[in-house]
């Protein structure tokens, strides 16, 4: 199931790369793709979207669900 979420905080490529690892350390099968610009992340993974969201938090970034 693919997922978004926004995320607040995100601002270059190492944000991509902490926000990608942390999901795919959860789901190494999901597909992510971040869009700093829009502050967004969409996630085609098994996991739920609290599951996504606290990946993403546990990163230090702020999650809107």
């Amino acid at each position: 199931m693919t997922e978004a979420l926004k995320v607040d905080g995100m601002t270059c490529g190492h944000c991509v790369r902490a926000v990608t690892k942390a999901i795919q350390a959860r789901d190494p099968q999901a597909k992510v793709e971040v869009d700093l610009v829009a502050g967004q992340v969409r996630a085609e993974s098994r996991l739920s979207r609290a599951e996504l969201a606290a990946a993403v938090a546990s990163e230090g970034y702020s999650v809107t669900v």
